[in-house]
């Protein structure tokens, strides 16, 4: 009776074993039709992309956006349907608050800003909401000014322009055990501020944006792949100011060695929101001696 009972015990064993074998084969194998899915939906998406970046017609561009992220979206809505998967997107900041609960995060704060602002602009693209004010290609990179609202940021108004920059060189390096992507996307600022009769008033320049987050995906892997977001905060403008030019330099440097620097030129007429009132001082400005052919075109058509 005893060699029956370790007969039947051995065959247990076999059995568990096989059961546990077949269980872990069936989820690696779930596994791997996961991700390969993953990166069918990222290559059709990569694949029209390429037009998106490089449509040269403005209004064009504005109609096909949203039939575009739609496509996005209901893709990674029937994977996640499929696969199973995070429906609300907030796996990062449910991660985030396990580890500042923990102590073992002392930056919570501001990723938890860098998360909500990277959310407002994919929540806008979800819904079909995305609408930029202005938008210019070159080099194969589409810059979108996204909005241009004056906000309260410390209890001052200010200017934001919000940028979306498409298609930046970007490189996934292995650092140890973790993977960082790496995206190159430098930006150099000119804004030029002019009177009715195209009179220089003003200049100011700036570098990089706020805010920048140049991998949204870490925020939220199911974010529409290459794209840079950020945003500059300005003063308001002098009440004389009637038009500006902002110019926008991006380079960018590819993994395989070559440079493209990207130029954006948007000029317009100033909304009298962006400027001060009558008397009210712009703050943080300088004086510099300028030839005066630059500073007032009559003069600089007078002497030739």
């Amino acid at each position: 009776m005893k060699r029956y009972f370790g007969v039947i015990v051995i065959i247990a064993g076999v059995l568990l074993a096989a059961v546990m074998s077949y269980r872990s084969a069936s989820t690696k194998a779930r596994e791997a039709q996961r991700d390969a899915d993953a990166q069918r939906i990222q290559a059709e998406y990569l694949e029209r992309v390429g037009w998106m970046r490089t449509n040269p017609n403005e209004a064009t561009y504005k109609e096909e956006l949203k039939p575009f992220f739609r496509a996005w979206f209901e893709q990674v809505d029937t994977h996640l349907t499929q696969f199973g998967g995070n429906k609300k997107f907030d796996g990062y900041l449910e991660e985030l608050e396990k580890r500042s609960e923990s102590g073992k995060e002392e930056r919570a704060a501001d990723k938890k800003a860098f998360y909500e602002y990277t959310r407002k602009v994919f929540d806008s693209l979800r819904e079909g909401k995305y609408s930029p004010v202005w938008t210019a290609t070159d080099k194969g990179m589409r810059l979108d000014v996204v909005s241009s609202d004056v906000v309260m940021v410390m209890g001052k108004p200010q200017i934001r322009l919000q940028l979306a920059l498409w298609g930046a060189q970007r490189s996934l390096k292995d650092e140890g055990k973790v993977r960082k992507m790496m995206t190159s996307a430098s930006f150099d600022t000119v804004w030029k501020l002019t009177d009715a009769k195209g009179k220089l008033l003003g200049e100011m320049r700036g570098a990089d944006p706020s805010m920048k987050v140049d991998f949204p995906e870490r925020y939220i892997p199911q974010f529409p792949p290459q794209m840079v977001l950020g945003h500059y905060d300005l003063d308001q403008l002098p009440s004389g100011v009637a038009k500006l030019e902002m110019t926008i330099n991006v380079s960018s440097h590819s993994a395989s060695g070559g440079d493209a620097t990207a130029t954006y030129v948007w000029k317009l007429d100033v909304p009298s929101e962006w400027k001060l009132g009558a008397g009210e001082t712009w703050e943080g400005a300088t004086q510099e001696e300028r030839p005066e052919e630059e500073i007032d075109p009559d003069k600089s058509a007078k002497n030739q």
